[in-house]
């Protein structure tokens, strides 16, 4: 027997590859054709993005508990969230929640330590680029971290809403994505996070000059470790 995964999703390309993965990957720890169960509830990310605009983190808070109150309803046995931003809005949910949680950014800090990775660049939302979720985890487990300059975090930012939650990927995009990996690589960053759940299908590591770690897949391989591990 597994445990049944919740994925509280937020917006839809990032939390598909997350569902894809643990169903792609689940055959080769548990045999072809076979993944943990898995269920997936997602409010309209309008209301996501409403609530970022107003800078209203209890209602980011309050939509994350109801689809988690669902999910638990649904018969899952723990939660993820594929979305870097709202995770700010979790040391809210956690009190609260029916069900505990995998955190996405100790996930990846968790990754790079294996790594022994020294110093990344944080690629994201400027809600998540500016936010504490990535200092926290990294800072516990004394990693080092920067994000882009004021110029180029409103462009990584904006490419994000402006294309990557849409499903549109272009070659422009990915190409100034690459430059500014290689830029902080200059600055000294050894590895990058690509720290939005959708960057990971615009750059792979072909595109870049840095290790990268896709937070994505890294929470989706944590989700399916947490739901094989024997009590």
């Amino acid at each position: 027997m597994t445990k049944h995964i919740g994925v509280v999703a937020c917006s839809s390309e990032g939390a598909a590859l997350c569902y894809r993965t643990i169903c792609l990957e689940g055959p080769q720890v548990l045999g072809i054709f076979n993944h943990p169960e898995l269920s997936m509830h997602t409010f309209s990310l309008g209301l996501f993005m409403q609530a970022l605009e107003d800078d209203d983190w209890a209602g980011v808070a309050e939509l994350m508990l109801r689809s988690a109150n669902k999910l638990k309803q649904a018969g899952a046995d723990f939660l993820i969230c594929p979305d870097n931003t709202i995770h700010q809005a979790l040391p809210l949910v956690i009190p609260k929640s029916p069900l505990p949680w995998l955190h996405i950014a100790e996930a990846v800090a968790i990754e790079a330590s294996k790594q022994h990775l020294k110093k990344l660049l944080i690629l994201g939302t400027t809600f998540l680029m500016d936010g504490p979720v990535y200092s926290r985890e990294l800072d516990k487990v004394g990693i080092g971290h920067m994000t882009p300059d004021e110029k180029r975090k409103k462009k990584v930012s904006n490419i994000i809403f402006q294309e990557l939650v849409l499903g549109e990927f272009s070659d422009s995009s990915r190409r100034f994505y690459s430059e500014t990996i290689d830029e902080y690589r200059k600055q000294g960053c050894d590895g990058v996070v690509l720290g939005c759940t959708e960057i990971p299908l615009l750059v792979r590591q072909e595109h870049s000059s840095l290790p990268i770690l896709d937070s994505t897949r890294i929470l989706a391989r944590a989700a399916l470790a947490e739901a094989i591990k024997d009590e």
